[in-house]
């Protein structure tokens, strides 16, 4: 613990001390500036409490939080946090239920890198849709692999670890496309803060599920229908989420 955090103070005063709120900073161009925009004044970001009644205007930034609140509840919040537990529940021993959360993490290093690959090349409301949909399909076969952890256990540690934070991509796309590149910070940021309420509810929910019901079941099933309903969320949406201009003023410090 103590180490933990003696590195994240490291960190901190590291950030605080060298880090760069933009390339002009160190009187260099962004990098892909082209000589016709050098000197051209760039949008600033809205602040974030007024960028948050802004985006929340538009349905597209319900949609992404949403998605990203069921993003949590079925990774952080569940299997990061039940996992373990629920392996043990079958008779898989600590030490192997921690490796399959391992493994896990090296496929999504991998899942995340070809992700953000594809998502440079494909529509990202198809890529979310199947990653939720494959993500849902999953965890609704999850009890019956940790009933028969010899048929499928490990496969679902490998397949669920390259799906794990491969929506991190597109969801970034879809909000730099809708709300700006100047404003996808301070948005995405809020779209993430719903991706943790997802994964805290999670926490408690799937605790709660096993505390009186006893077992783990019914929180997998429940968490699988809701990535299958996110999934169908970018399918019944229009094609292209439209680019959202800041109304006149909106910006503006009040006086």
């Amino acid at each position: 613990m103590y180490t933990v955090a003696a590195v994240a103070a490291i960190v901190f005063l590291a950030a605080l001390l060298w880090m760069k709120n933009d390339p002009s900073d160190l009187k260099l161009s962004a990098y892909g500036a082209t000589a016709s925009s050098h000197g051209a004044v760039q949008p600033s970001a809205l602040p974030p409490m007024r960028g948050l009644a802004w985006a929340a205007r538009s349905r597209e930034f319900w949609i992404l939080a949403a998605t990203f609140f069921v993003c949590g509840a079925s990774t952080n919040g569940l299997i990061g946090t039940h996992l373990i537990p629920a392996c043990m529940d079958h008779g898989i021993p600590e030490v192997r239920a921690a490796g399959l959360l391992a493994v896990m993490g090296i496929f999504d290093m991998a899942g995340t890198t070809m992700s953000g690959w594809l998502t440079d090349r494909f529509n990202s409301r198809y890529l979310l849709f199947w990653y939720y949909a494959l993500r849902g399909m999953s965890l609704l076969f999850l009890p019956f692999s940790l009933a028969h952890p010899s048929n499928g256990l490990s496969f679902f540690a490998i397949f669920y670890g390259l799906d794990w934070v491969a929506t991190v991509p597109p969801t970034v796309r879809l909000t730099t496309n809708t709300f700006g590149k100047e404003n996808a910070g301070v948005i995405y940021g809020w779209i993430f803060t719903a991706h943790q309420l997802g994964a805290s509810l999670a926490a408690l929910g799937a605790g709660s599920i096993r505390t009186y019901l006893g077992d783990y079941r019914d929180a997998f099933w429940i968490s699988g229908g809701l990535c299958v309903a996110a999934a169908t969320l970018f399918i019944v949406t229009r094609n292209e989420m439209p680019q959202r201009e800041v109304p006149h003023g909106f910006a503006e410090e009040p006086a």
